[in-house]
């Protein structure tokens, strides 16, 4: 009978204990690599949050022991706070304002700077120098060119014989404007993304499609658009957001909401009732039932996303 050995097993070896050891301090130091921004994350991203949904069920001022209420915050947001309806409705309008218009020219923008023309490169820098500026600084100079009386958008507009726009006086033109600047803004970062995704379009589906005699606008629609799909998307639901956290260039060029509450919107209204009134309860209440409606488009647009995805 042949007595066979038993050998001892792989992980016994010098060069695999060595490896082990190897990544367990690589895994090790990564964590700690890792650490500082991992704890910026909790504390300027988790805590925050839990903070805030914890202020939604209180009623705080900022300086004296918070008070627990329930839902009275809620409830009196969606039956007694008639500014909630006038915050809902004109955040929808400022979004609808900003995304179709943002949407349509990005996509513009990107088509003319996918192009390998002489000189694309300084138009491509031109286009992408709103998003160095600030917010507060471009809300600012557009404050400036708005003016009423010496603003330069009325001047050119006087001499082309047309009286002046009351741009940030009337409720109705003060949201056009508000909608030109945030577009004005959007644009750029909608660009560089959609821009990227056109260039990632395998050359040879337009080379075919043109050797089939398909036009460019036909390749651009039966090609460009169905493959750009998912970054469209993504500009969209990142405008909508945008839009409903909107502050800075609202209170800049409007204060509190502008004439006739014509554009206040939710970052107005939990401002104003954070510290103005000193309900901070309230305004992280307000906060939470917009993130609840941005989740919920969220995930509509995921869900759109991935039927598309299987469907294809």
């Amino acid at each position: 009978m042949l007595l066979t050995r038993k050998t001892a097993p792989q992980a016994d070896h010098p060069a695999a204990r060595n490896r082990s050891g190897l990544a367990i301090r690589q895994a090790r130091a990564g964590r700690w690599f890792i650490a500082p921004n991992l704890l910026a994350v909790v504390v300027f991203m988790v805590f925050p949050l839990g903070f805030s949904l914890y202020l939604s069920f209180q009623r705080w001022d900022m300086f004296g022991p918070a008070q627990y209420i329930g839902l009275a915050n809620f409830r009196r947001l969606f039956t007694a706070d008639p500014l909630f309806t006038i915050a809902l409705r004109n955040t929808v309008v400022f979004a609808l304002g900003t995304v179709i218009p943002t949407v349509l020219l990005s996509l513009a923008a990107a088509a003319a700077l996918s192009r390998k023309l002489k000189g694309i490169g300084i138009f491509r820098t031109i286009m992408f120098l709103p998003l160095a500026v600030s917010g507060v600084v471009m809300a600012v100079v557009w404050h400036l060119v708005f003016d009423t009386n010496n603003g330069l958008l009325n001047i050119m507009l006087g001499r082309l014989g047309l009286g002046p726009v009351p741009w940030l006086v009337d409720p109705n033109w003060a949201m056009v404007s508000l909608c030109l600047v945030s577009t004005w803004k959007s644009v750029p970062f909608a660009t560089v993304v959609l821009l990227a995704a056109m260039q990632g379009v395998p050359e040879n589906l337009y080379e075919a499609a043109k050797i089939d005699g398909a036009g460019e606008f036909q390749r651009f629609r039966s090609i460009t658009l169905p493959l750009i799909r998912g970054a469209l998307s993504f500009v969209a639901v990142v405008s909508v957001i945008n839009a409903a956290q909107a502050f800075d260039q609202v209170f800049v060029l409007t204060g509190y909401g502008g004439p006739e509450t014509g554009t206040y919107v939710f970052g107005i209204m939990i401002f104003q009732n954070a510290f103005a009134y000193g309900d901070a309860g309230y305004a992280s209440a307000i906060a939470w039932v917009v993130f609840l409606i941005l989740l919920a488009l969220t995930m509509i647009q995921l869900w759109f996303a991935r039927r598309n995805a299987v469907e294809d």
